[in-house]
């Protein structure tokens, strides 16, 4: 199992799309946190994007993963960058193979 480091990047246009999709994005993430997949996400305080560190087999699971998240369904994101990450300290680095 990798972990990953995604990078959602939002525009000011788009923050009516989001906020009428964050609902049902945070059910999907809250889904994929019970299942091991999502370990952490969150904004950045300055309404650019978010960040999410997700475990997947490889990152074809991965992006398959994130063509599910309603925000991308609804073009709430304009930008997305993934980057396999290996922690070497702090909460996730016990998970890093």
């Amino acid at each position: 199992m990798s972990i990953f480091a995604v990078e959602y990047v939002y525009d000011a246009e788009s923050a009516a799309v989001r906020d009428e999709h964050r609902p049902a994005h945070r059910e999907w993430l809250a889904a994929l946190v019970e299942e091991g997949k999502v370990l952490a996400s969150g904004p950045f305080t300055d309404g650019a994007g978010a960040l999410l560190i997700f475990t997947a087999a490889d990152e074809d699971e991965l992006n398959n993963l994130l063509k599910q998240d309603p925000l991308a369904v609804g073009g709430g994101i304009s930008g997305l960058k993934t980057t396999e990450w290996k922690p070497v300290t702090g909460a996730f680095a016990h998970l890093a193979g």
